[in-house]
């Protein structure tokens, strides 16, 4: 079953259901990938789908930062479950030990020395960790490897 598949079935679900929040999530991520085919002029396929949640779940972790600083529980609390629906749409994440020893593999395979190699490195690991790791997370720990 395709994302898009899945993300209509969830919607109905949650229609007969009358789950609002859930409700909500999906049709916003709809709406976001409606409006970047629009952009793009084509149908996104389910890589092209991911990247749109991820970038979601990035939001809606900013979003908590934010709202914490500002002592904002309630606004942290619906962004977290909020984020917590998103992250149901998205493949099993890397855990941080998982994703060290990928980027271990990634810099013995493309021979990167130090720093100035770190884009590379990271280009390498792209296709294989979008989605599954968060960005910030996979660059820091690029960055351990390479240091």
């Amino acid at each position: 079953m395709s994302l898009r598949e899945r993300l209509n079935d969830e919607l109905k679900a949650s229609m007969k259901s009358k789950d609002n929040l859930k409700l909500s999530v999906i049709r916003m991520v709809r709406s976001s990938v409606k409006n970047r085919e629009i952009d793009q002029q084509h149908e996104l396929d389910d890589r092209e789908i991911i990247e749109i949640i991820s970038t979601l779940c990035k939001q809606r972790r900013e979003s908590i930062r934010l709202f914490k600083e500002a002592s904002r529980q309630d606004l942290v609390d619906k962004e977290e479950k909020e984020l917590a629906l998103l992250l149901e749409f998205l493949p099993q994440q890397l855990t941080r030990e998982e994703l060290e020893e990928l980027v271990r593999k990634t810099i013995a395979e493309g021979g990167a020395q130090g720093s100035k190699d770190m884009g590379r490195v990271m280009k390498a690991l792209q296709p294989g960790v979008a989605g599954r790791a968060d960005g910030k997370l996979v660059s820091d720990v690029v960055k351990e490897q390479l240091a």
